[in-house]
């Protein structure tokens, strides 16, 4: 059975960092796209981040671009988060989709993925 799971949020200071990891199971991970969401109350589900398939291409949201990192090793994707903004506050979840995304650009449509996480808070204090 196919499982994600998200952990290393918490609370931090304007200006810190935190590292995400998304632990998977149940399927070969270095076929599937990951993609990292996040949803701050009152808001719709935006995209974070996803990572390809190959050759661990990454694509960001502007918002984060040159301050989030995504990785992948194994089994696991993690998202390292600096200089972190009192907007950056929200639930973080990672996802996979059902079937390996082909077309890269679909890797910003929450509607693509099928296994999500539970979800991580991220609180960034200013």
């Amino acid at each position: 059975q196919v499982h994600v799971e998200e952990s290393g949020g918490g609370l931090v200071q304007s200006g810190g960092s935190l590292r995400l990891a998304c632990a998977t199971s149940g399927f070969v991970l270095k076929y599937y796209t990951v993609g990292w969401f996040r949803q701050a109350p009152g808001k719709e589900r935006e995209v974070v981040s996803c990572i390809s398939s190959h050759d661990d291409t990454p694509d960001y949201a502007d918002s984060v671009k040159g301050r989030f990192t995504v990785s992948r090793e194994q089994n696991t994707v993690y998202l390292q988060m600096n200089s972190l903004k009192p907007e950056d506050t929200a639930i973080y979840y990672c996802a996979v989709p059902s079937t390996p995304i082909l077309v890269f650009s679909q890797c910003r449509q929450a509607t693509r993925y099928e296994y999500w996480g539970q979800g991580t808070q991220v609180t960034v204090s200013s």
